[in-house]
């Protein structure tokens, strides 16, 4: 025992058989789990593996059925959020606990105990977060901020509170190959400085190139320990699914450029109905039957803006703006959109991609029932309805309870898989989709890709709109980057880099040359 006591005091966290469970789930069972200090330690595991009922016990948002939570040597029961910043632990979510009614500095104040470390805190934000490669405007209101800016404030944040213990999750989703590296290297600049760093992701090339241990996660339980970076990324997640994963590769399409476009846009020029939001000008492409188009860019640069106008969630200046298979759909609403066979993924999966109190098969009928026949003379037909839901739920292996499950009791991952297969199932002709893959683990990803790629096969126009550039360019034929509410020209992803992309995103000087080198 006093052994066991002595090696406590060298750790910065560890739990002890640490149990939840919740109805028709045991979300952690007996996890053991500890971070040395100054540590960088990885936590890792595909979606619904209970790493984030896990963090949210050490952050005193959910408490724990059973189990020891002991904290730099001493036990401790984290009783709330605020207690657990008392005790120098930070969070950065992958679902963002922000109110979004107030401004980033009012955000980031609410999360400061104490009232003196709240003295020149906008002059502090501003400075932190350009020392840190992530700017921010501390006056701007959170509702007008796209899911990058708010990944921002976030980790801005828990930076300004100077933690013990730094838990991130997914927090490089929204950044830029660059910006990923600037993070990177201020964690590791952390951790010298003493800061212990829980860190969830599943890109494991980065897990590999910045972590030096890791805890491996499978259906609530801890199945490994390594040092990842003695294991290949393939053998992590062999480890995280307990079977053998399927290199990926590029699919072979045949696109023909001949044949009329599936979806054309012509000069699409659209104000942001946010007044921090970025005008999309005179953005023009095609994508052909077969052709998979990614577009690359930071967060906040009109994405979401061309997602809604492309959805039909705001109008284009002229019918004509848009086409779908040759008919003029620029200000046809989203419902007529489907009907003509466009199929949607917005980006934020809570509150606009799904509503979070409604079950599953609820939720599939809102966009399905323009393509599937689930109603009959104005009835809802409750039957078919379900059936697409175990539908969907079953072809994309989204590990919940049932059709009848509330969206918000899914894991982030696992409702992003519903989401996506919820308009793949329904055969669209064009699919437009905003981050296919945020916050999915590496099996799912696989499984998205794949089912994009046979849409492709199958005579379908994809658009993937997408901040990761490993899975445009592992998905798309061509690529194109739009930088303040501008399209470059597509060119073919053979001709292009991560790297040359990267700096068109980041603002480079020389993207012209950089998107064509």
């Amino acid at each position: 025992m006093l052994d066991r006591m002595a090696a406590d005091h060298d750790l910065t966290l560890s739990l002890r058989g640490v149990t939840k469970q919740y109805p028709g789930c045991l979300a952690n069972d007996r996890v053991d789990l500890t971070v040395g200090g100054a540590e960088i330690h990885a936590l890792l595991g595909e979606n619904g593996a209970g790493k984030s009922t896990l963090v949210k016990i050490i952050y005193g948002v959910v408490r724990p059925d059973a189990g020891d939570i002991v904290w730099r040597g001493e036990k401790v029961t984290v009783e709330n959020p605020a207690h657990a910043r008392r005790l120098g632990i930070g969070m950065v979510f992958q679902h963002f606990s922000l109110f979004e009614s107030l401004t980033v500095a009012e955000n980031i104040a609410l999360a400061i105990n104490d009232r003196a470390e709240r003295v020149n805190l906008r002059e502090r934000i501003v400075e932190t977060s350009r020392e840190y490669g992530l700017p921010l405007n501390p006056d701007r209101t959170v509702h007008d901020l796209s899911v990058g800016e708010r990944q921002r404030i976030e980790i801005v944040r828990c930076l300004l509170q100077k933690p013990k213990l730094l838990i991130m999750d997914e927090p490089t989703s929204v950044l830029t190959p660059q910006e990923a590296e600037t993070l990177f290297t201020t964690l590791r600049r952390l951790a010298k400085e003493g800061c212990s760093i829980l860190y969830i992701s599943h890109k494991l090339e980065e897990i590999r190139a910045l972590c030096e241990a890791a805890t491996i996660m499978r259906l609530g339980r801890v199945v490994a320990h390594c040092d990842p970076r003695q294991k290949s990324a393939k053998e992590l997640a062999e480890l995280m699914i307990a079977a053998e994963l399927e290199p990926q590769q590029r699919s072979r399409r045949v696109v023909d450029d001949a044949a009329p476009p599936r979806l054309a846009v012509d000069r699409l020029t659209v104000a942001s109905p946010n007044p921090f939001g970025a005008d999309l000008k005179e953005v023009a492409f095609t994508v052909a039957p077969g052709e998979i188009l990614g577009i690359a860019g930071i967060a906040g640069n009109g994405q979401n803006e061309l997602m809604d106008a492309l959805s039909g969630e705001i109008p284009a200046g002229k019918p004509e703006t848009i086409r779908l298979d040759g008919v003029a759909v620029g200000h046809m609403g989203p419902r007529e959109r489907r009907a003509i066979g466009g199929c949607f993924v917005p980006e934020e999966r809570n509150g606009h991609g799904a509503v979070g109190p409604m079950t599953l098969s609820d939720n599939a009928f809102l966009t399905a029932v323009a393509r599937k026949p689930l109603s009959s003379f104005g009835f809802v037909r409750r039957a078919r309805v379900l059936e697409f839901a175990r539908e969907v739920i079953k072809g994309f292996d989204v590990r919940t309870t049932g059709p009848r499950a509330q969206a918000r009791s899914l894991s982030g991952g696992n409702l992003q898989k519903f989401l996506v297969g919820r308009e793949i199932m329904q055969a669209p002709s064009t699919l437009v989709i905003n981050q296919p893959t945020w916050g999915v683990d590496a099996g799912a990803a696989a499984a998205i890709h794949r089912a994009l790629a046979e849409m492709a096969v199958n005579g379908a126009a994809v658009v993937i709109i997408s901040q990761d550039l490993d899975e445009i360019f592992l998905v798309c034929d061509r690529i194109a980057v739009i930088a303040g509410g501008r399209l470059s020209p597509p060119i073919p992803v053979a001709e292009a880099t991560i790297e040359q992309i990267g700096l068109v995103m980041g603002g480079s000087e020389h993207a012209g040359e950089a998107a064509h080198a």
